[in-house]
């Protein structure tokens, strides 16, 4: 798994974990589906993802050959 499944796989996640925590907890929870999808519009037009660093900082590839 490279940087782009592992981010796509961390985002989506965090989505689904905090609506289900909004739902569930508190509504509070949706500020963080929020910060999620506003990272990933900021994303699109920067090329550049905080998540991404830390990843890579964990170890996770760039390209991965098929």
């Amino acid at each position: 798994m490279g940087v782009q499944e592992a981010l796509r796989l961390l985002a989506g996640s965090f989505v689904l974990l905090s609506l289900a925590l909004g739902y569930f907890v508190h509504p509070g929870w949706y500020l963080f589906t929020a910060f999620v999808g506003l990272n990933l519009v900021q994303s699109a037009f920067t090329r550049s993802c905080p998540a991404m660093w830390v990843l890579r900082r964990l170890g996770v590839r760039d390209d991965v050959r098929r």
